[in-house]
C-alpha cells in the first residue's frame, strides 16, 4: 500500500470525526421559534373567560384577539454549528446571540421571576390605558413591582399591592418607601398599609442588612413601582408559563373590547404584539417572524406590528395583512377601520 493510500486512510475518518466534532461544539447562539398564540378574547383552560370584569358590564362578542409567542432553546443549551445551520435556513426560525436570549447576570430561576414580573406589569399598564380609551380616569399609584422570594416580605407582601402608607405616612413617591426601610438601621419592623385588591392591611416586615456600595443597608427584598388605582375589578386570566411584557397591547385591546358593546375584530381573528406604555405608545418586541408565523399558523387575517419593528418585518410575505401599531389609540382605530371593511387603507410599515 502507497504512503498516499495510507494517508487517505488516516485522514478521511479523522476529517469525518473533526467535522463531527466541529458540528458539535456548542457556539454562542440561541434560537427563536413560532410559539403558541393566546386568544384573549376566548376561554381558560378551566372555561372561564379570559378577560374578567366585576364593577361593569362586560360584552363577550365574537371574533378573537391573539398574542403571540415564541420559544427560545432552553437555558444553558447554546446552539451546535449543525442545529444552527439548520435554524439559520428556515424561515420560521431565527438564530440569535446566546446572551440576548439569556442574559449572563441571570440564572434560570431570575430569568423566570422576571419574566413573570413583566407579564404582571404589562397586564396592569393594559388595564390603565384600555380604562383611559373609554373616557375612565385612573390615578397611578405605588405598588410591589416583584419580591425577592429569598427576602424578608417573602409571604407578607404581594408584586400588585399599592402602598398606602409607610411607617404611618402616607406614601406619594417610590423612593419614600426605600428611604423609610433604609432608617431601620435597627432592623425593626418597618409597618406597611397596603392596598390589595379591595382589602386595605397592615403588614410589618423586619428588614435584614444587605451590603450596598460597600455599606450595610436594611432592605426587606421588594422592587417598587408605578401602579394603578382601578375604578372597579379586571382580571386576566393567562397561563403563567408565560412571562414577558410583549402582550400588553393586545391585552389593552382585549379588554377595551370587552368593556365596549360591539366586536371590534368585526368577528374575525387578529393577532399582534407590542410592549405598551403608560401613555399608550407600542415598544419593539423580538422575535417578530416567528410571532408573525405562529399567528398565520393560528388562522389570524390582520397582525399588529409596533412600529420599531417594521424594518424587521421587511422582506416577509405572510398570508395575512401587516398592521403598524403605534399607540394602543391608533390600533384600536385601526381595527375598527378594518372591520367595517377589509380592503381599508390602514397604517402600515
Amino acid at each position: 500500500m502507497s504512503q498516499r493510500l495510507i494517508a487517505a486512510c488516516i485522514a478521511g475518518p479523522l476529517a469525518l470525526i473533526l467535522g463531527g466534532i466541529a458540528l458539535a461544539v456548542p457556539l454562542p447562539y440561541a434560537s427563536y421559534s413560532p410559539g403558541p398564540t393566546f386568544d384573549i378574547l376566548g376561554k381558560d383552560a378551566n372555561d372561564a373567560e379570559v378577560v374578567q370584569v366585576d364593577g361593569h358590564k362586560a360584552y363577550y362578542d365574537k371574533g378573537q384577539l391573539r398574542f403571540t409567542t415564541v420559544v427560545a432553546s432552553s437555558y444553558g443549551q447554546k446552539l451546535g454549528l449543525g442545529d444552527a445551520l439548520s435554524r439559520w435556513f428556515d424561515p420560521d426560525k431565527a438564530v440569535v446571540p446566546y446572551d440576548v436570549v439569556h442574559p449572563d447576570d441571570q440564572t434560570a430561576d431570575e430569568e423566570k421571576a422576571e419574566g413573570a414580573v413583566q407579564m404582571a406589569n404589562s397586564q396592569d399598564t393594559a388595564k390603565a390605558v384600555a380604562l383611559k380609551e373609554i373616557g375612565v380616569e385612573v390615578p397611578t399609584a405605588v405598588q410591589v413591582a416583584s419580591v425577592d422570594p429569598k427576602g424578608p416580605a417573602k409571604d407578607k407582601l404581594l408584586a400588585g399591592d399599592i402602598f398606602k402608607e409607610v411607617d404611618g405616612e402616607p406614601v406619594t413617591d417610590g423612593k419614600q418607601v426605600s428611604a423609610a426601610v433604609r432608617k431601620h438601621t435597627d432592623l425593626t419592623n418597618v409597618e406597611l398599609r397596603i392596598l390589595r385588591d379591595k382589602d386595605e392591611l397592615t403588614v410589618r416586615v423586619k428588614p435584614k442588612l444587605v451590603e450596598v456600595d460597600g455599606k450595610q443597608v436594611p432592605q426587606v427584598g421588594i422592587s417598587v413601582g408605578l401602579g394603578y388605582q382601578l375604578p372597579f375589578d379586571i382580571q386576566l386570566h393567562v397561563d403563567p408559563s408565560v412571562g414577558g411584557p410583549s402582550a400588553g397591547l393586545m391585552f389593552s385591546l382585549a379588554i377595551y373590547d370587552t368593556l365596549t358593546p360591539g366586536s371590534l375584530t368585526g368577528g374575525a381573528t387578529v393577532a399582534g404584539t407590542g410592549e405598551l406604555y403608560a401613555d399608550g405608545k407600542v415598544g419593539p418586541i423580538g422575535g417578530i417572524a416567528q410571532k408573525i408565523a405562529g399567528a398565520q399558523e393560528a388562522g389570524a387575517e390582520l397582525f399588529l406590528v409596533p412600529k420599531d419593528n417594521c424594518a424587521d418585518v421587511q422582506g416577509l410575505d405572510p398570508d395575512l395583512r401587516l398592521v403598524k401599531a403605534t399607540t394602543m389609540h391608533e390600533a384600536r382605530q385601526a381595527l375598527e377601520k378594518w372591520a367595517g371593511d377589509h380592503d381599508a387603507k390602514l397604517p402600515t410599515c
